[in-house]
């Protein structure tokens, strides 16, 4: 049966059956998106016998949640299971002032960086933008969140690579930011790159257009070369170069992440020369002390190690340390990786 949710509303018109005028696609367009029904059965302003060839034919396409796992700290992380059997995970953080969802782009991950838990999964498969946009309804729904009521905000920094799997993440934001549908600035959208050079420059002619993020998490082409493979294609001078060329707004920097690793690239020295590296860029860093989990050879350094590297970046560059969360039910940065033993399932 075919998704609707992913289509447009043109795709929406063409997938009517011949005959129905154009503002039933409206119609259906608005109910999935705006008012997110998961049933044909909820579209009541749609004649009975529509509905029920769209049932007979069609799905809305919304992922089935597997298991939901709750934090103390009250983040949630979700198990997602998509019409084929694959699951996917996203996570829900919520704050006094807004809320943050954190969405998979791909089943798996295809870039083999040696901190993340993510990567020992390998790729699967890429989401389609309907899988993408599935996450955020599904996590908004079982939330009750409303971009109207409350900022949402959506970072792309779950499973997968973003820019390898670049079309359907730029048709998944365009769904989402659409005013007539889940109305979610793209200012809310932060899409997270290991550094897939040549696909920057495709992101930056995006209309919407997400903010973007850099996984740098290394000082020296060798280091970055050893903690993330994919620097032996795509270098570090030439990351750096295609973040320079990157057209940011008047309202607008980069942001860099750097997952700190004990006795790895933690060091002053390291500290120094990434501010000598940024220093040239209108930006921000993260700083990440690494989320442990099983198979990962290393260790997070000391808050007071965190807290000398923050300092010596935050003299020339805006520098946060981001807090973990939902460390406990393996929800927090790098630690995505379906783990479901010894956790309690909701």
């Amino acid at each position: 049966m075919m998704p609707l949710l992913g289509l447009d509303a043109d795709e929406l018109r063409a997938a009517l059956p011949a005959g129905e005028p154009a503002w039933r696609a409206r119609q259906l367009y608005d109910a999935l998106y705006r008012r997110r029904v998961s049933s044909f059965d909820q579209i009541t302003e749609l004649p009975a016998a529509l509905r029920q060839r769209l049932a007979e034919e069609c799905t809305p396409g919304w992922p089935e949640r597997a298991a939901r796992y709750d934090s103390r700290d009250g983040t949630r992380r979700y198990l997602l299971r998509l019409a084929d059997g694959k699951t996917v995970e996203a996570v829900f953080m919520p704050e006094e002032a807004r809320d943050t969802l954190c969405i998979s782009t791909q089943v798996g991950c295809p870039v083999d960086c040696r901190f993340c838990l993510t990567a020992l999964m390998g790729l699967e498969r890429n989401l389609t933008a309907g899988e993408i946009a599935g996450q955020v309804l599904h996590l908004a729904d079982d939330n009750n969140l409303w971009a109207r009521e409350k900022r949402i905000n959506i970072v792309m920094m779950g499973q997968g690579e973003p820019l390898l799997n670049l079309a359907a993440v730029l048709k998944a934001v365009r769904l989402l930011c659409d005013p007539r549908g889940l109305a979610i600035s793209p200012r809310r959208i932060t899409v997270s790159t290991s550094g897939i050079v040549p696909r920057i420059a495709e992101f930056a002619r995006a209309e919407p257009r997400p903010k973007l993020a850099i996984s740098l998490n290394a000082s020296t082409e060798e280091q970055r070369r050893e903690l993330i493979p994919i620097t032996r294609k795509y270098h570090l001078a030439d990351l750096i170069e295609a973040c320079r060329a990157y057209p940011l707004r008047p309202w607008e920097r980069l942001t860099f992440e750097y997952v700190l690793l004990k006795g790895v690239n933690d060091s002053a020295a390291d500290a120094r020369r990434v501010v000598r590296l940024l220093a040239p860029l209108r930006c921000k860093v993260n700083l990440i002390a690494l989320n442990p989990g099983p198979g990962i050879p290393y260790e997070t350094p000391s808050p007071e190690r965190v807290a000398a590297f923050q300092q010596i970046v935050r003299r020339s560059i805006p520098c946060f340390v981001r807090k973990p969360r939902g460390l406990d039910i393996f929800a927090a940065c790098g630690q995505l990786k379906r783990m479901q033993s010894n956790l309690v399932m909701l």
